[in-house]
Formats: C-alpha cells, sequence, structure tokens
C-alpha cells in the first residue's frame, strides 16, 4: 500500500483524486498550506507527492526542496497540463502527471514510481549499511594504531572503551582488570551517573561474572566487593541511571591473554544489539589482547631491570668494600714479607727463604687478582680513567717484553718479537694497552708447554685486509680506515672453536686439566676486550686444539699521524 499526498487548491481535483486513491490499496491524503503539509510528513510520511503546479498559496519549488530535505527518496510528481512548466521545477521533480492523462494512466504512472521509491529505499538502507559498515572499519583500523603505539595498559583500556563507544554507543560499560594497578579494579564507563545502590550491585554482578568463567576450577584472583577499587568516567554527571539499567541489552566477554587472565568487560545498551555489534564488540576485545599482553611483559622487563640494576649495585659496593678490605692487610703483609726476605730481621735458613718467597707469590697473586676485579667494576660503572696521547706502540711492546722475559726463561719458554718498522703513531693510553698486552701475554705463558714460542707482533693493516675467525666477523665489520694490529701466538694447548667466544666472557675457564691447574679469575680478557673498545678496536682470537693460540688487537691509527705522513711521503 502506498501513501499518497495530493497538494491542491482545487476541489474539483482533489475529489477526483480521492475517488481515485480512496480504496485498500493506497493511503490517499490532500493538503494546500506549508504547514499542514510538514505536520503530516512527522506523523507519516508519504510516499508520492502529487503537486498541482497551479497551486497559488505556496512557493513551488522552495516546497519541493523542503520535501526533498526531508524525504531524499520520495517522489515528486508535478499535476500540469503541460504548458508553461518552469525549467528549475522540472529539473527538482522525479515526473509529471498530465491532466489529460486516464485513471489507468495516472494509477500506473504511481504504481511505477511507488515501485522506484521502494528500489531506492533498499539503495538507501544499503548505503547505510555500508557507510556503517566503513565508520566501523575506519574506528577498528584507527583504535588498532593506537593499540599499537602504546605498552601502557591504562592508554589500551582506554584505548578499548573509545573504540568500543564509538561503534557501539554504549550506555554503559563494566571493566574488570586485573593488570592495571597492584589491586583489581573495576572501570566504569557511563552515559550518566551511578547511584551508590547501582554501583553495589554492578560490582556484585562483575564478580559473579567473573567467577562464572572458572565454574569449579581456581580462581587465578580472589576478589570482593571490598577489595575491588572503582575508577568512573561519567559523560553526564548531572543525570543518574536507574536498576532499569539490568533490562538493557548486554553483551559480556573475558579478556584473555592466552596463558593469562587479564579481565572481563560487560557492556550495556538501552536498544538491542545487532549480530554485527557483537562480532565487531568480540573483534577488539581480540585485537587488544595481543598489545595487553606485550605491555604487560614489558611491565615485567622494566620491573626485571629495576631488579638487576640494583643488584648490580649491591654488587658493586659489595666488591668495593670486600676489595678494599682484602687489600687493606696485604699491604702490611708483603712489607713485612720483604722485611723478613731483605734479612734485616735476622739471618733465615733456605727453607725459610723458600716459603716467604712463597708467600710473596702468592701474595702478588692475591694482589692482581683484586686489580682485576675493581678494574673490571670500574669499566663497567664507567669509572675507569684513561690518559690518551699519541704514542708509539713499539714502547709498550717493549717494557711487556722485558717484563716477561725472566718468566719466559723460568717456564722455558722462547719468547720473541716481530715488530714491523716505523709504525706510525695511535691515540691511546699507554699503561691500560700494557695492561691488555700483559694479559694476553700472561695467559699465553700459563698454557704453553716447556719448549715452545711466544711471539709479539706488530704491523701496520687496513681494515678491509684484516682476516678473523668467523666467530668474530662481527667485530671486524664495525673497522674501518688504518690500524695497528697487535698478535701474541703461541704454541700453546688451543682452544676449541666453539670455546672461542667464552674466552672473552666474564668469570669463564675453558675447561681442560691445565687450565684448572694455572686457575686464574678468568677476568683478564673480557677486562681487555672492555680496553680496547674504549680505544674504538677489536680483539679476537684463532686457535687450533693442541697446536696454539693467536690474540689479536687492532687500534686506530692516529689521524694526525695518517695525515703527516702522507705529506712527508709525497714529499719524497
Amino acid at each position: 500500500m502506498g501513501n499518497i499526498l495530493l497538494i491542491s487548491e482545487n476541489d474539483s481535483i482533489i475529489s477526483a483524486y480521492r475517488k481515485l486513491f480512496d480504496n485498500k490499496f493506497y493511503n490517499f491524503n490532500a493538503r494546500c498550506t506549508e504547514t499542514s503539509i510538514f505536520d503530516l510528513i512527522e506523523v507519516e510520511s508519504p510516499d508520492i507527492f502529487i503537486i498541482d503546479q497551479n497551486i497559488e498559496i505556496l512557493n513551488l519549488q522552495l516546497t519541493i526542496k523542503k520535501i526533498k530535505t526531508r524525504l531524499e527518496t520520495a517522489q515528486i510528481l508535478l499535476l500540469t497540463d503541460g504548458y508553461n512548466v518552469d525549467d528549475e521545477i522540472s529539473k527538482i521533480v522525479s515526473g509529471f502527471i498530465l491532466k489529460t492523462y486516464s485513471e489507468n494512466l495516472i494509477i500506473s504512472t504511481i504504481n511505477t514510481h511507488l515501485k522506484t521509491k521502494e528500489n531506492l529505499d533498499k539503495l538507501s538502507e544499503k548505503n547505510k549499511d555500508l557507510a556503517d559498515s566503513l565508520y566501523r572499519l575506519n574506528v577498528l583500523y584507527n583504535t588498532s594504531s593506537q593499540f599499537a603505539g602504546t605498552l601502557d595498559t591504562k592508554e589500551l583500556l582506554n584505548y578499548m572503551i573509545e573504540g568500543l563507544d564509538k561503534s557501539l554507543s554504549f550506555d554503559l560499560t563494566c571493566t574488570l582488570s586485573f593488570g592495571f594497578e597492584q589491586e583489581p579494579v573495576l572501570i566504569i564507563n557511563a552515559l550518566y551517573d551511578i547511584s551508590e545502590e547501582l554501583m553495589s550491585a554492578l560490582k556484585l554482578r562483575t564478580i559473579l561474572n567473573y567467577k562464572s568463567l572458572f565454574s569449579n576450577e581456581n580462581l587465578p584472583f580472589l576478589i570482593d566487593e571490598t577489595n575491588l577499587k572503582i575508577i568512573k568516567n561519567i559523560k553526564n554527571p548531572n543525570q543518574k541511571f536507574t536498576f532499569s539499567i539490568f533490562q538493557f541489552d548486554n553483551i559480556f566477554a573475558p579478556i584473555d591473554l592466552g596463558d593469562k587472565f587479564f579481565g572481563c568487560i560487560e557492556i550495556f545498551k538501552e536498544n538491542p544489539f545487532s549480530t554485527d555489534d557483537a562480532a565487531y564488540f568480540q573483534t577488539i576485545i581480540r585485537q587488544v589482547s595481543l598489545p595487553l599482553k606485550s605491555a604487560g611483559l614489558y611491565k615485567e622487563i622494566i620491573e626485571k631491570n629495576e631488579e638487576l640494576q640494583k643488584l648490580e649495585r649491591v654488587k658493586s659496593e659489595f666488591i668495593s668494600i670486600v676489595s678494599h678490605e682484602l687489600r687493606t692487610p696485604l699491604t702490611p703483609i708483603k712489607n713485612a714479607l720483604s722485611i723478613l726476605a731483605s734479612g734485616r730481621c735476622g739471618n733465615l735458613g733456605e727453607n725459610a727463604i723458600k716459603f716467604i718467597d712463597m708467600a710473596k707469590r702468592n701474595a702478588e697473586n692475591l694482589t692482581n687478582i683484586i686489580n682485576d676485579i675493581l678494574d673490571i667494576n670500574k669499566i663497567e660503572a664507567g669509572k675507569m680513567d684513561f690518559n690518551y696521547k699519541n704514542i708509539n706502540i713499539h714502547s709498550v711492546i717493549e717494557n711487556v717484553k722485558s717484563n716477561f722475559d725472566c718468566v719466559a726463561k723460568e717456564h722455558e719458554i722462547i719468547f720473541t718479537t716481530d715488530e714491523q718498522q716505523n709504525l706510525p703513531e695511535i691515540y691511546a693510553d699507554s699503561q691500560r694497552l700494557g695492561q691488555v698486552l700483559t694479559n694476553l701475554v700472561s695467559n699465553a705463558i700459563k698454557f704453553t708447554p716447556k719448549g715452545k714460542s711466544i711471539t709479539i707482533k706488530s704491523e701496520l693493516k687496513n681494515a678491509e685486509n684484516i682476516n678473523s675467525n668467523p666467530y668474530f666477523e662481527n667485530e671486524i665489520k664495525t673497522l674501518s680506515g688504518n690500524y695497528i694490529i697487535v698478535s701474541v701466538i703461541d704454541e700453546g694447548i688451543g682452544i676449541k672453536n666453539e670455546n672461542l667466544l667464552k674466552a672473552f666472557d666474564k668469570f669463564t675457564q675453558i675447561e681442560n686439566s691445565l687450565s684448572r691447574k694455572v686457575g686464574g679469575t678468568g677476568l683478564g680478557l673480557p677486562i681487555a676486550r672492555q680496553l680496547i673498545k674504549a680505544h674504538k678496536g677489536s680483539i679476537w682470537c684463532d686457535s687450533e686444539e693442541n697446536v696454539g693460540s693467536s690474540f689479536h688487537f687492532a687500534i686506530p691509527v692516529s689521524t694526525e699521524n695518517i695525515e703527516i705522513g702522507t705529506i712527508q711521503k709525497e714529499l719524497l
């Protein structure tokens, strides 16, 4: 049945059309004033408007535009005698009915436009659904982008509620969270304010919903009304919800992070939720789960880091205190042993001198161990002092060589140097480089059998020409330019390939009978590595088990020295 409105002030036309359409197939009305027309539209929207071209009490063009603004799909037909039709009006009407039309032709025209109106309504509804879907997809995309941009749990929950509000226009949400603060939290987002009595009912409902998820299983968290914190966000605090809120349609879902339960959410809406509403609700709850899980892991990492930093501070303080307490008595012990060995306290027998020398050596070893521990502690804390200046590596090598000559002889090891002549200067701390070289030579002597050799080698190389074991490729890739390469090459027990990187770990000793025999702190190579890094260089090693090892470090050539050397070469 079609609703037809005739707009005319001609009684004979109104009478004729009323007779034609006033039956069970049509609902017919006639009006002639603007007020009566739009009052009828408010009560019952006509499908077809038949407007008499000759009506004089209306502005025809303005009235048609107003009708089209109110009812986009309504069909407006101009009743005309076929003469003097205004061009502007003909552009905005849906069609024409000539006054000469027969009754059958008029009915046929009306039915055609009713069908058109029906199709336009369907298309409009589909367009509206499409527009709603596009809007929701846009909201979902924006919400997902917001999820990806933060690891803050509070912000993630706010983005979730905001996304649900934009797409579902809820009246009330109750979000129970166990990952928001140190206690369970019920976050209320409501259109209107909530009384104390209604809040108590909502708390109880939320607790029951939560417990229903786990039936007889153990609850992840124990909660009751007394330990449930409330956070309220109210849009219009001047109005209040009543208990009728429980008659609204609602959707409920847990917020599950896979292996961990985060909370749950329930939303209320006065108008019923559609199937699409429920699907969107579930989608956004699933989408927030992953970033919430990441936020939880991030929070755990932060807490662990703070814990580790605290332990690191305690460790540093402990090492500093213990080292100081050990060094304090060592100084008088060493002095006392030196006085005894000098004979100032009387002549000593051969056995007494032997035991005093043993005590002196062990006191010196203990001093070295303490110094190593303090050095690694200073390096890690960024408190190691450096005195950089342009130096020649030859002086560092010669100094270390002279210090170990006697030790090498005692161990019956052949100790030599192989230095490239006229090497350029490097910008370095000679004392720290001496410490690195001392550690490398000391290790080489420990692990080199009698009759074998140790060689300190130096040469100039460009970073592109430096080759290393594959385990240290990343170390070498960072180098660029010219470097002085210093190598300590021995014919010792060697190291298995899989243990090369472990050699530079703190407190690590490669397991074999000789390493257990010689002992040590396992700090020499880690200290060397950190000191070389402080010089913008690299350290690495090559080794073959039962053949020997080669430890190398690279220090960049002084830029100033390179420039001077280049000028001198060009002059020659």
